[in-house]
């Protein structure tokens, strides 16, 4: 009996203390940090390396992407393992706040190693190899979508509120660097064995897997609830339906240039949305929702969920859009090959990269001091300036400017991120750090997938207009037939684009061997050389990229906006605001005020409890929430007694633990 006792008082301080920021020992958080960091990086290395490592792939599996109904094997290939990380983020976040975060995100680091593995030794070829590796991308991507929903509720248990901004500023930074670093990275492996793109992972993934389960522990509160499963099973088919009618929207239907028409595509992303308004309706009633739609209450949450959206709106289908450019015009007139365009549109993209590192891990550290609204909103408005800068370039740009551009990019991006992902994670009570973190990842990946059909479909409507009288002049002059410049003109534009996206000659791919084959000598060799498709498809080409600019402009600004809503700096049970000598002397009467309450309690709904701002724009409404509101522990005023400790009776806990203000 005194041993279910001693456990039962133990089980109820760990539920209910105050947050340590040195976790199990004095370096734990670093260790938490850096396995993290390790566990997000080669998650979204994986997101691109695929991406200029597909000429090899397909070569090796012998499969022509550009072929009649391969278009789906080529489009899935790219796109499954982003679709499947953005719909079971939040499922998984969800297991992590009632199972373990460190549970779910070891898990996830072994899944991601296995399906690896399996991935690179793919001996299958032919349609049959595509689709082998297609669902293999799939279960590794379960694995991606374990790692990115538990990281940054790792890191919030494990850092205090004044340094979550600088950690989790360092962990966004290995997520955007991966993205590049996957474009290199396929480039350089993809020539020597296609494998190799796959088998790279395997070794870091073993690492970290054995890694985390040796040092990782679980420091946050863990909330015991039954599965939402009819949430769970709603969420992710209206996710799936919308983004792969968005997927395929992007495809040529019945004589048009795009597939906005079909009625497959029609269907998916109006049912999608559909069963999405019925999942909204479980989550109102069922007692253990998937997760609380109360937590859209919160202002800091949902302005910067949906800043984060716009903001992935913007740039998520700027590395494609810059991509083609380089790949498809640039390069080439710049005297490289186009089978080496791929590997040198990811070098000559790193300013990218390096602006983001210098400006993600400071903007970070600047957000714990001085709040994240106005390095949000900088950055956000920043990145417009870039957009209408890239707009303003010509086709054929010098690069010096260019690279000034991107660099400055980079740096827009990092003040915006790292400060708005800490926001985000302060705002959420600590039961609901998971599934929140799940929802962020959800949005951001959902709209890279978005801004991928929205950018593909700007760039295919400008290209439509001229495109096939620019090919029949150009081709004709050349003394290709009149009926076969036809054909090649009459194809859809979305061809042009996936074969500069693949680094292959498009007039050669496009316009047949048997073709060239009876040309003069000097007509075949200019038209396949690297300068009559740059020249042909540059006017073209700039009249998609200035609409696809222009909308990632309006997607920046409005972000800029709803960065400025969010209101001021704001820890959920902070309950002081945030300032110099603030912490420490606020934390102490944090840790009184929690170590008062010695009973375990029931799940309190997402927002209610004590809540920290700066200002009286940033305090919440807790009025809502169906359960009785937790005594609220403010700290005590200068001179007066500390407040007593709250009675807790059998049904009614004493409310959420307290975090560490800033």
């Amino acid at each position: 009996m005194g041993r279910t006792t001693e456990r039962r008082t133990a089980g109820a301080e760990r539920a209910v203390r105050p947050h340590d920021d040195s976790g199990p020992g004095p370096r734990y958080k670093w260790i938490a940090l850096s396995n993290t960091t390790l566990g997000v990086l080669i998650a979204t290395i994986n997101i691109s390396i695929m991406l200029i490592a597909l000429p090899d792939i397909f070569r090796g599996i012998g499969v022509d992407p550009l072929r009649p109904g391969n278009t789906s094997l080529l489009l899935w290939l790219i796109m499954s393992y982003m679709v499947v990380t953005a719909v079971l983020v939040v499922s998984f976040g969800r297991l992590g706040d009632i199972f373990g975060r460190v549970r779910m995100y070891n898990l996830g680091f072994a899944v991601f190693t296995v399906f690896s593995v399996l991935l690179s030794v793919t001996w299958m070829h032919g349609t049959s190899g595509a689709l082998w590796l297609i669902g293999m991308r799939v279960l590794q991507g379960v694995g991606g979508a374990m790692l990115m929903a538990n990281s940054n509720a790792i890191l919030t248990d494990a850092f205090p509120a004044d340094q979550r901004g600088l950690a989790l500023g360092l962990n966004q930074v290995a997520g955007i660097a991966g993205s590049f670093i996957g474009l290199i990275l396929g480039g350089l492996l993809g020539p020597l064995n296609w494998h190799l793109v796959f088998l790279v992972s395997v070794p870091i993934g073993l690492f970290g897997t054995v890694w985390a389960y040796l040092k990782l522990r679980d420091t946050g509160v863990r909330t015991p609830a039954r599965l939402d499963w009819w949430g769970n099973l709603t969420f992710a088919i209206g996710l799936i339906a919308v983004l792969s009618g968005i997927t395929y929207g992007i495809q040529p239907y019945a004589g048009h240039t795009m597939g906005w028409s079909n009625p497959w595509v029609i269907a998916a992303i109006s049912g999608g949305v559909a069963v999405l308004g019925v999942f909204c309706l479980i989550e109102n009633r069922v007692a253990q929702p998937m997760f609380h739609l109360d937590l859209f209450r919160i202002r800091a949450f949902t302005a910067g969920n949906v800043a984060s959206l716009l903001a992935a709106l913007g740039r998520g289908g700027l590395m494609f859009i810059l991509i083609i450019w380089l790949q498809g015009i640039w390069l080439p007139r710049h005297g490289y090959g186009f089978e080496e365009t791929p590997l040198w549109a990811g070098i000559y993209m790193l300013p990218l990269t390096i602006g983001f590192l210098i400006a993600g891990p400071f903007s970070g550290w600047a957000s714990d001091r001085f709040g994240a609204r106005t390095f949000a909103a900088g950055g956000m408005l920043l990145a417009a300036a870039t957009f209408v800068a890239l707009e303003e370039l010509p086709v054929d740009f010098g690069y010096p400017v260019f690279a000034a551009i991107l660099l400055v990019n980079g740096i827009a991006m990092g003040l915006f991120s790292s400060p708005n992902r800490a926001a985000i994670m302060n705002s959420l009570p600590p039961d609901q750090r998971g599934v929140g973190a799940g929802i962020s990842t959800t949005f951001q990946n959902s709209a890279t997938v978005l801004s991928i059909g929205i950018f593909f479909s700007l760039m295919i409507a400008g290209l439509a207009g001229s495109l096939p009288g620019a090919l029949t002049h150009g081709l004709t002059a050349e003394g290709v037939p009149a009926g076969d410049a036809a054909r090649v003109a009459a194809l859809p534009p979305v061809g042009v684009l996936f074969a500069s996206l693949l680094g292959y000659n498009p007039v050669k791919t496009l316009l047949g061997q048997q073709v060239l084959d009876h040309l003069p000598a000097h007509h075949a060799a200019y038209l396949t050389g690297r300068g009559f498709f740059p020249a042909l498809i540059s006017p073209p080409f700039s009249q998609g990229l200035s609409a696809a600019f222009d909308f990632a402009i309006a997607a920046c600004l409005v972000a800029a906006v709803a960065s400025l809503l969010r209101g001021g700096r704001y820890v959920h049970g902070g309950g002081a605001k945030a300032g110099a000598g603030a912490p420490a002397a606020v934390a102490a009467t944090s840790a009184t005020a929690a170590t008062s309450a010695t009973s375990a309690a029931p799940a309190t709904p997402a927002g209610a409890g004590t809540q920290g701002t700066e200002g009286a724009e940033a305090t919440e409404d807790t009025s809502h929430h169906p359960a009785p509101a937790p005594r609220q522990v403010s700290p005590p005023e200068s001179g007066a007694p500390p407040p007593p400790p709250p009675s807790s009776s059998p049904g009614q806990g004493p409310g959420p633990p307290s975090e560490e203000p800033r």
